[in-house]
């Protein structure tokens, strides 16, 4: 495992628990996502998984800001590291 996709998965479980950090943000995610309570958990280690949390992350931008701010990390970390796990799929604006 390259350690860009290392650091991406790191930077997922972080998300997961910031989400669980408010009630609200954890169901936001568990709706969007058809996840259930149990999938954060079990499928924790799961490195689709963990794209499909920092697709939900980089869906809205005070998600983004709020986690970034609580997290100490610069606005541009969760897009940097969303390549490196399963699932990414580049725009093309052609």
């Amino acid at each position: 495992m390259t350690n860009e996709r290392t650091s991406a998965e790191t930077l997922a479980l972080r998300v997961i628990s910031w989400l669980l950090e408010d009630a609200d943000r954890t169901q936001g995610f568990l709706a969007a996502t058809g996840a259930t309570p149990a999938d954060l958990a079990t499928q924790a280690t799961d490195a689709g998984f963990l794209g499909a949390v920092m697709d939900f992350l980089l869906s809205d931008d005070a998600l983004i800001t709020g986690f970034c701010d609580a997290a100490g990390l610069p606005y541009t970390a969760p897009m940097q590291a969303r390549p490196h796990l399963p699932g990414f799929s580049q725009m093309h604006w052609t």
